[in-house]
């Protein structure tokens, strides 16, 4: 029952930056620039970005562009496209969304970018290489582990430790996520490389997991 810039504005309250605010379909830009009004330079956006509109959000108070789909035209990587992108907005105004399934069929794990609300999957593997080229088009990853998002059932650990490991950049990591020992997990495996979203099991989402104030209060300790 709270409105996108009501949430924004408790999040500038208590200090957290970098919250996602993703506009799942049409009909949701006007909640969405009054959450980054709210909370000007704290929030990013995505959900439908593309070249064309970046800058309009970025001038609406967003710190960062989340962007996925549009740089996978036909599930392929569009390096014109990105290079694009980056041109337009700047390499640190820019979040690239690699959030992606598992594709493993042996002993080692191996996960590919998964769009359009992870229906379609691209042949893009998140490898070693792929993180390193892509790096030089934005300032951060966040990476949705697909197969466990929303289900509050545990946490893709190996994903978290392979991106600990291999992203020369910022990243953040979403699914799967269900209490605060979560977030004490995700730091020890990644060794603190590795930021955790959670979304459905906030008690400020309707979740029964985890208090929004209990996070609050870990992340304050870690300063």
């Amino acid at each position: 029952d709270m409105s996108a810039a009501s949430f924004a504005e408790m999040y500038k309250r208590d200090g957290v930056k970098g919250g996602h605010v993703i506009m799942l379909g049409k009909g949701n830009e006007a909640a969405a620039k009054a959450a980054l009004a709210a909370y000007e330079g704290g929030l990013q956006v995505g959900g439908g970005i593309t070249a064309v509109n970046a800058k309009e959000y970025l001038d609406a108070g967003a710190s960062h562009v989340i962007v996925t789909s549009w740089i996978f035209p036909n599930g392929e990587l569009d390096n014109e496209r990105l290079r694009l992108l980056t041109n337009t907005i700047g390499r640190s105004r820019l979040v690239l969304d690699l959030s992606c399934k598992s594709t493993s069929r042996g002993e080692r794990p191996s996960w590919n970018v998964a769009i359009n609300r992870w229906q379609t999957l691209t042949n893009v593997e998140i490898s070693e290489q792929t993180l390193q080229s892509l790096s030089g088009f934005c300032d951060e990853f966040l990476i949705h582990a697909a197969d466990v998002e929303g289900k509050q059932q545990g946490m893709d650990d190996e994903l978290i430790r392979f991106l600990a490991e291999h992203s020369p950049i910022p990243v953040t990591y979403a699914g799967g996520a269900k209490s605060l020992d979560d977030l004490k997990h995700c730091k020890e495996i990644s060794k603190d490389k590795v930021d955790l979203t959670i979304g459905s099991a906030l008690d400020i989402f309707g979740g029964k997991g985890v208090k929004y104030d209990d996070c609050i209060a870990f992340n304050k300790g870690q300063r």
